[in-house]
């Protein structure tokens, strides 16, 4: 079983969306409850927030380390909807009671990611968030199961991957 797609990786058994080994690293955890964000050395989570309390969320993931400083948002200015800059590492979502903006940042692991996992991540959120099903990601055996089939993404090629992710969910699902 593949155990990471871009930022997205199993790690002591958890799904975890960033690095929790770099110094003082931030990292959200995927739980049956909802969305943790943790930083590295402290046992309590920092903000925690319920599935039930999103009306839409979304990854965002910059590819490669340098996409995230001042370079890569400046890059990034002449790059529409390109993952770069202060937030190219985030979950990003609105709540609910009171209608708000929320988002939580992530630490890029040292490795980068592929272009072609950080589609299908991106497209996982999107589909999942479009069929008011983002409780998924909160199921280890599910989520791992979906990684398993999207991991094998390579391509550049968006539509492929969305394409991959809606049979990918719609076999998990049925």
């Amino acid at each position: 079983m593949a155990q990471q797609l871009g930022p997205l990786e199993l790690t002591e058994g958890r799904w975890v969306i960033g690095d929790p080994t770099r110094k003082e690293g931030l990292y959200v955890v995927l739980t049956p409850e909802g969305v943790e964000q943790h930083r590295r050395g402290e046992a309590a989570p920092q903000e925690s927030v319920r599935w039930s309390q999103f009306v839409e969320l979304g990854v965002r993931a910059g590819c490669k380390n340098w996409h995230l400083t001042r370079f890569g948002g400046l890059a990034g200015a002449f790059a529409p909807g390109a993952d770069m800059g202060r937030d190219g590492c985030s979950l990003q979502g609105i709540l609910r009671h009171p209608y708000e903006h929320w988002s939580v940042r992530y630490t890029h692991h040292e490795r980068s990611y592929t272009g072609g996992h950080v589609i299908v991540l991106k497209a996982l959120f999107d589909q999942l968030d479009e069929a008011k099903a983002l409780e998924r990601l909160g199921d280890p055996r599910w989520l791992g199961a979906a990684v398993a089939e999207l991991s094998t993404f390579t391509s550049w090629y968006a539509p492929r991957g969305t394409r991959l992710v809606e049979e990918t969910i719609r076999g998990l699902i049925a």
